[in-house]
């Protein structure tokens, strides 16, 4: 996702994701560490900064915890890897030891020659791999457990689950219309859904939607279905064109064919850079242009947010002729999202992800550097470590801080170690490593060592 205003605005980065907002009746936002009323004036405090304004000009106060304690919104997420064979507490402990999977113990397993015994071992070390987020190991062990019970029903929904998650969405769709013929579950029918949608065949995605909420009800499955409902209405009437990694979709009336075909040699020309810093290769890239209101209409986004990237990219276009600089910035911002989604299977903390995509696009730290230099330095950043959910329940000042922050962060890594490693860790987050394992792993550094770095850095780059 990319901000619509300005970061160089300098004033949305003075709060710090405070306790208490004082909102004013002309619409303004004031973030304070505390705020008192008495004798008709509010007055606020801020570090050691005390200011006082009158009662009259405030709408409300807003009292309570830090914005970056506010519970973070789910992204759409495939349903997981579930328990699916019954196995002894000692089978188990046969397979998994030492926190690991033992795979001589599988070996011997299947040289017994009971294949229902033989799924059940593979079986029990995917759970193990899926719940540690190394889903190609998981791949791996539910493949070899279907070639022992090749109708297994959890079985196959489990591997379509994670081939969708790994991006290899065409080639789980086969196991997930199996999967739906023998058991038809609602987990099942769920991740038939995700396949279909991420394949781009939105009517039967909807309809094995319906089918799962009529076994069993979910606030997100149904989310969504009315989500990709809204957008199958908005592109009922929309064209088609494609390139070596993308398919174009857009509205005939909104884009000339010069637009188009600039906007597809930029998305390749970015491709190939992202593949260079990044080294991933994702595939079949959807990329969807939208009349202004349309792309509200259809993400349901906030109103600062100037293009969306849900798994397909999606940018407003209305009045746009051709690839100017900002529309370049945008592209690259998404699509860089796209890479970080493949590398890290949708496990990306938002700081990293926004951070990275903004390194890529080109902005810098540099207009902000003062304000931020100030933050880290005071401690009055939010932290990072709070900073790990979607950002799309903030204001468009809450944002602002969000986005810089992670900036800085991703900014200083570059700095210090090399863009090598930024892609490094999303790798390692890809292999189910916790972020602050990853990082440690990258540049020797948690959350806390990591934040007082980037306070000297930012000191040693704009001053004091």
């Amino acid at each position: 996702m990319r901000l619509i205003i300005t970061l160089c605005c300098c004033a949305v980065l003075s709060p710090a994701a405070l306790a208490d907002t004082i909102v004013l009746r002309n619409g303004d936002r004031i973030y304070a560490d505390a705020v008192r009323e008495a004798n008709g004036r509010v007055t606020y405090f801020v570090g050691d900064n005390t200011f006082t304004i009158p009662k009259s000009i405030v709408a409300r106060i807003e009292a309570g915890p830090p914005v970056s304690q506010r519970a973070p919104q789910r992204s759409e997420e495939v349903p997981q890897v579930r328990e699916q064979l019954p196995a002894s507490g000692d089978f188990a402990s046969r397979i998994i030891h030492d926190n690991q999977v033992d795979t001589a113990a599988i070996k011997s397993v299947e040289n017994e020659g009971n294949s229902a015994q033989s799924a059940v071992a593979n079986s029990i070390a995917a759970n193990f791999e899926a719940r540690r987020n190394n889903l190609a190991a998981a791949a791996r062990f539910l493949e070899r457990a279907l070639f022992y019970l090749p109708s297994h029903p959890v079985l196959l929904e489990n591997y379509a689950s994670v081939l969708v998650q790994l991006g290899r969405v065409k080639e789980a769709v086969p196991f997930a219309e199996q999967a739906t013929r023998v058991g038809s579950s609602a987990d099942a029918l769920a991740v038939l859904g995700f396949a279909y949608y991420r394949t781009d065949r939105n009517a039967e995605a909807i309809a094995a939607w319906k089918k799962s909420l009529q076994l069993r009800s979910d606030d997100r499955i149904r989310q969504l279905m009315e989500r990709v409902e809204r957008e199958s209405r908005t592109e009922s009437s929309f064209r088609q064109q494609e390139s070596s990694h993308f398919t174009l979709r857009y509205e005939g009336s909104q884009t000339n064919d010069d637009l188009r075909q600039q906007i597809l040699d930029a998305l390749e020309a970015d491709y190939r850079d992202l593949q260079r810093d990044l080294g991933a290769m994702p595939r079949n890239i959807s990329v969807s242009l939208y009349p202004d209101q349309a792309f509200f209409d259809v993400t349901q986004a906030p109103t600062w947010t100037a293009a969306l990237n849900d798994g397909k990219i999606r940018i407003p276009i209305s009045g746009v002729t051709s690839v100017n600089a900002q529309l370049a910035r945008i592209l690259k911002h998404e699509l860089t999202h796209s890479f970080v989604q493949q590398m890290a299977h949708g496990r990306t903390p938002q700081w990293l992800n926004e951070g990275i995509a903004q390194l890529e696009e080109g902005v810098t730290t540099a207009p902000y550097g003062g304000r931020l230099t100030e933050l880290f330095g005071s401690g009055r950043q939010i932290p990072l470590s709070q900073l790990e959910g979607n950002f799309s329940s903030f204001s468009a000042p809450e944002a602002a801080v969000a986005y810089a922050e992670g900036l800085a962060a991703v900014e200083y890594i570059r700095d210090t170690y090399g863009i090598g490693e930024v892609a490094r860790i999303v790798q390692r987050l890809g292999d189910g490593q916790p972020i602050e394992a990853a990082m440690r792993a990258s540049i020797h550094a948690g959350y806390a060592e990591l934040e007082k770095d980037i306070a000297v850095h930012l000191k040693r780059k704009y001053g004091a």
